[in-house]
């Protein structure tokens, strides 16, 4: 299945089809690249895992192509609450039902297999992708300017053996591929482990919270989540426990679910033990093999960032890695991935622990700079928003690394649409230049304040919605798109 030359069979290879692959995926094969993705499974797991997203993540949904149909999908989150042993607030971090410079609500909640029936149904629409499931990756090379790939069909035991320009490993916390790259883990310090129970309801009249409670505890910690439908999910840590299928035993499972509902009340939907962890792996890449999501980082899920960081991942590394396919390979643009999504990663991490450590009764309120205190006495937070680590860009510009607002234009078209698969030239004024394609504020009025926010003349926005860079200059547009894009593509 050789699509563009004898040398390769694909573009990209990516192993694993959960919600990382599946979005990497995607945006790739916007670019009419040719992806094969192998996938372990025989089929789509379908019990919940992954339940929180936010508004980031939506908009790469937007722009894959799903965010309508799976919006309905979804509800609204509208929060969560810190409380003590004798249910006082700690601290409240509400999510306002008020649309984000992203275009969409803060936070949402969905059903993991709702969103990856969605990617694998957008993926079928892509003539050159194929996906190979029952199929077992157990070795894999780099060569001088491609990755072989051995893996085997679980159901056939045929062995195949595949050529692409890059390998990208979306295999999940206990990757194969971080193996092969051969990296140690940077351990940030938080390892405990949980008890995970999702539940159906039986009945509507239950007087359960309508957002996430946090239950601060020395001895138990607990975490209540509203989600989707008559979906629930109560995750108990363990400490004491010897036996860990002993405390999922129903005898054991009810002496603390008894607390909010009776065995009438509920369908025990899955039940299982997770180690919460926090950690990054050191190194993301080896020549053409990378690493994204949970192959890259482990976070605890008390932020539920967990699978929102492995989808921002697949938006910065999807479009550079698409560029080399179809230019050359660049190692300048490659190195990037790694260096920009570190910095904001590890904050999501160091937040997500700093909220662990509270859980446990070991640690302050104060799990955030966004922190405040209320008129009332109590204290609120408010989601931290970090900016890509050093990469493509001078950290000398205050606006490089900077989200670029998800703005609406003609008759709600957004203004994504112009630049899905583009870096672009926004300017207040439009310049004659050739080199990259301009939205400028004679054309759209709305741009001028945008601009003015960001106290620039022009801006260069890159394909993930990130600011590449920043200009005050007025009449050397030019010069700044040229020295720009010199410094990113050599």
């Amino acid at each position: 299945m050789d699509f563009f030359s004898s040398n390769y069979n694909y573009d990209v290879i990516i192993v694993g089809l959960g919600p990382t692959g599946g979005v990497l995926a995607n945006l790739i094969a916007k670019h009419n690249l040719s992806i094969k993705i192998l996938e372990k499974e025989n089929q789509l797991y379908n019990l919940p895992r992954a339940v929180h997203f936010d508004d980031e993540v939506m908009r790469i949904f937007e722009t894959i192509g799903i965010s309508k149909k799976f919006l309905k999908q979804t509800i609204i989150n509208k929060g969560t609450r810190f409380i003590d042993e004798n249910n006082n607030l700690l601290l409240d971090w509400p999510r306002p039902k008020v649309i984000t410079e992203n275009g969409w609500y803060p936070s949402y909640r969905f059903h993991q297999p709702d969103l990856e029936r969605n990617l694998r149904k957008k993926l079928s629409n892509f003539k050159k992708v194929s996906i190979s499931q029952n199929s077992d990756v157990f070795n894999i090379e780099n060569k001088k300017d491609h990755v072989e790939v051995t893996y085997k069909n679980l159901k056939t035991e045929k062995k195949n053996i595949l050529k692409s320009k890059y390998l990208i490993g979306c295999d999940g916390g206990r990757s194969f591929v971080r193996e092969v790259i051969d990296t140690g883990m940077d351990d940030l310090g938080f390892e405990q482990k949980w008890a995970v129970i999702d539940v159906l309801l039986k009945t509507k009249n239950l007087e359960l919270p309508d957002r996430t409670i946090q239950y601060c505890s020395s001895s138990r910690p607990a975490t209540y989540c509203r989600n989707v439908g008559r979906r629930r999910r109560w995750e108990i840590a363990l400490k004491d426990e010897k036996d860990e299928k002993q405390f999922l035993m129903d005898e054991n499972l009810w002496k603390f679910l008894n607390r909010w509902v009776s065995k009438e009340d509920i369908q025990i939907e899955r039940k299982a033990v997770y180690t919460f962890q926090s950690a990054i792996a050191k190194k993301w890449q080896k020549g053409r093999i990378f690493l994204a999501g949970d192959a890259a980082h482990l976070s605890p899920p008390f932020m539920g960032q967990g699978m929102c960081a492995g989808i921002r991942d697949a938006s910065n590394l999807a479009w550079k890695i698409a560029f080399c396919c179809q230019t050359e390979h660049n190692k300048k643009l490659l190195k990037s991935y790694q260096s920009e999504r570190y910095k904001n990663v590890k904050e999501y991490i160091l937040t997500t622990m700093n909220m662990g450590k509270l859980l446990n009764e070991i640690g302050g309120t104060n799990v955030s700079k966004t922190v405040k205190n209320t008129e009332d006495g109590s204290k609120t937070m408010s989601t931290i928003k970090p900016s890509l680590g050093p990469g493509l860009g001078s950290l000398k510009d205050q606006n490089r690394g900077k989200i670029f607002p998800n703005m609406k234009f003609n008759k709600n078209k957004i203004i994504d649409e112009f630049y899905d698969k583009n870096i672009i030239l926004f300017s207040k004024k439009n310049f004659n230049q050739n080199i990259l394609p301009n939205i400028s504020g004679d054309k759209f009025k709305d741009l001028i304040g945008v601009l003015k926010k960001f106290n620039s003349e022009a801006l260069i926005v890159r394909p993930d919605r990130y600011i590449l860079s920043s200009t005050n200059e007025k009449n050397n547009i030019n010069d700044f798109v040229e020295k720009t894009l010199s410094s990113v593509y050599n």
